[in-house]
This record gives structure tokens, C-alpha cells and sequence, in this order.
């Protein structure tokens, strides 16, 4: 009886551990909070080269095990009743907050990366190595991706707010607040012209 005992034991720590791992949740977001601080933290200097630059500098999108990437997660968190092919996102329903845009196959959605990476090459990333800027690429505790739509992202570039903004104006609060909690974690510079910018779209903020 006390070996038998033993064994429930043994095999009820053993299944405990083998639960399925859990999707990231979006990170915290939106309105003004302490990102008014964090913007007057952040060092204003002039856009640095682009010289050097290829997206391959920034490694993305990396493997989170078998067939599955960055990217998929995003997918999956960012969307509801998400059909799966493998760990391939196959369809779901999309919001697009960036202009109120609905999607149900994937292919018309984007991973954004809030500040792109080509604008954290002139923020200060070109000197970081390779794999810091993988970290920054594939950053999912920050609110640095976020599936949108492809068009939206695309009209994006590499822009910063004071040349670019969501056509949606319900989510500038949340989308300067992104963008200065990113660029405050990663120590990166701002514009004069995106810092005015960025203080105008924080205003009235909650």
C-alpha cells in the first residue's frame, strides 16, 4: 500500500509539470500614465545614419519550438478563434487598431513592430551586436508587436509619429504611450520634431 502510495505521488508531480505552456498576454498599454516622465527621460539627438543597415541585423522571426515563431504567437494573441495547421495560423478574426480594420485570414495582417527597426538604427541600434537587436526585434514583454493590417503597416515604414500616426485617433493615447515605454526600456533616442509629437498625442491622456 505504501509503495502504491508512492507511486500516485510520483505520477501526480509528474503530470503537473507537463501542462500546455500558456500564450504571452498583450502588454499593458494606453493612455498618458507615467510615459510623460519617461518621454522627458529620453535623450533628444538628431536621426543617426542609415548607413550599415540591412533588416538582417535584426534576427527575426525566432523559433519558439517545432514548427513556430514569433510571429505565430503574435498571431494567436492578438486574435480570436484562432484555427491552427500545425503551429501555422491559418485563420482567426483580427482587429486592426491602428485603422478599425476587421481580417479573418492572416495573410491581410502584419506583425508592426511599434518602433521599427530601421528607426532604432538611427536611435541608437547600430551599435548594438546582432543579438541585442534580435532581442529587440522578437520582443514580446514590451508592447513592441502587434498584428495590424498589412496596409497599415506597410503605409508605416519606418517613420516616427511626428511623420506617421495611426489613422484610428481613439489609439494615439496607446500608441505614443507604446512607443515611449519601448524606447525607454531599450535607451533609445528621440527627435526634437518626434518627442513634440509624441507630448502632443500624450496630452489629455489618462
Amino acid at each position: 500500500m505504501a509503495l502504491a502510495a508512492a507511486l500516485a505521488a510520483a505520477l501526480a508531480v509528474v503530470s503537473a509539470g507537463c501542462g500546455a505552456v500558456e500564450e504571452p498576454e498583450a502588454p499593458a498599454g494606453g493612455g498618458g500614465g507615467n510615459a510623460g516622465d519617461k518621454l522627458g527621460q529620453l535623450t533628444v539627438a538628431s536621426a543617426g545614419s542609415m548607413r550599415g543597415y540591412s533588416r538582417e541585423h535584426f534576427p527575426h522571426w525566432r523559433s519558439t519550438g517545432k514548427n513556430c515563431d514569433v510571429r505565430d504567437t503574435i498571431l494567436k494573441r492578438d486574435g480570436k478563434d484562432v484555427q491552427l495547421s500545425g503551429c501555422n495560423v491559418v485563420s482567426g478574426r483580427w482587429e486592426s487598431v491602428y485603422d478599425n480594420r476587421s481580417f479573418t485570414d492572416p495573410s491581410g495582417v502584419d506583425i508592426d513592430h511599434t518602433v521599427p527597426l530601421a528607426n532604432a538604427w538611427r536611435s541608437g541600434a547600430d551599435e548594438w551586436d546582432d543579438a541585442k537587436r534580435g532581442d529587440f526585434a522578437n520582443d514580446l514583454t514590451r508592447p513592441q508587436l502587434l498584428a495590424v493590417s498589412a496596409s497599415s503597416n506597410r503605409a508605416k515604414g519606418d517613420q516616427d509619429p511626428s511623420q506617421w500616426k495611426p489613422a484610428n485617433k481613439s489609439y494615439w493615447c496607446e500608441y505614443a504611450d507604446n512607443w515611449v515605454t519601448v524606447k525607454h526600456h531599450w535607451r533609445l533616442t528621440v527627435t526634437s520634431a518626434e518627442k513634440s509629437a509624441l507630448t502632443e498625442m500624450l496630452e489629455g491622456c489618462s
